[in-house]
């Protein structure tokens, strides 16, 4: 009995407080180059490169940055570490750009990107840009497309620092190199696109402005269900 009466008290004792989750990083908010802007505030290197100053605002919870920053002509990235919230670059004058933050913590395996923003590295006496090269939003890279009466539409943005973008042209196809679909659409889509089930395509946008300067989304894919 006293055993028992002793095993009924420890039973009544207080259950211990649950260990509190650890706080994954937060996602920063970037600060310069600023969205779609010339950047002409770096330190000129060479005919060729200058150093851009990248700065972003303090994110919780996160111990070190990983900065990307993409060519948006030949469609390389690169990454750097920063502990700070400032970090500076060499890069390419006369190109454009786009960048990006992961918060990164030692304590969780979760980490937090920031939005993406384009800029262009000014060169030598620029005063007119090439438009961004556009964005594909639908259908995206190696995505799965269920087609409704056999045809899709696709979609995608485009940018430009001087807002002189006057057309697309659409290059559609089931080759790695697509042939040109449709020039000079006005429009940030083509709709009603015939495809066949079970066929993998091929695409991409060149962004044509005012003054003859182009750019090129690069090739996508994806697969027709």
């Amino acid at each position: 009995m006293i055993l028992s009466g002793a095993m009924a008290l420890a039973g009544c004792g207080k259950k211990p407080s649950p260990v509190p989750a650890t706080p994954s990083p937060d996602k920063v908010v970037l600060s310069l180059p600023a969205q779609n802007a010339a950047c002409t505030t770096g330190t000129v290197i060479s005919a060729t490169q200058s150093a851009i100053t990248f700065s972003w605002g303090t994110a919780a919870n996160t111990d070190s940055y990983l900065i990307g920053v993409k060519n948006l002509l030949t469609q390389t990235i690169h990454y750097k570490k920063a502990t700070a919230t400032q970090l500076t670059d060499t890069l390419l004058r006369n190109t454009p750009y786009s960048w990006f933050v992961v918060s990164k913590s030692k304590t969780v395996v979760d980490t937090a990107k920031s939005d993406v923003w384009k800029f262009y590295n000014a060169g030598p006496g620029s005063v007119a840009y090439a438009p961004f090269p556009a964005d594909i939003t639908s259908p995206t890279l190696n995505q799965n497309v269920t087609a409704t009466s056999g045809t899709i539409n696709l979609a995608w943005k485009g940018s430009s620092i001087d807002n002189d973008i006057v057309g697309y042209d659409v290059y559609f196809g089931t080759s790695a190199t697509p042939p040109l679909l449709q020039s000079n659409v006005t429009n940030m889509f083509l709709n009603s696109v015939a495809v066949t089930s079970g066929t993998t395509y091929y695409w991409k946008i060149i962004t044509k402005d005012l003054i003859g300067n182009t750019s090129d989304s690069g090739v996508f894919q994806f697969k027709v269900n």
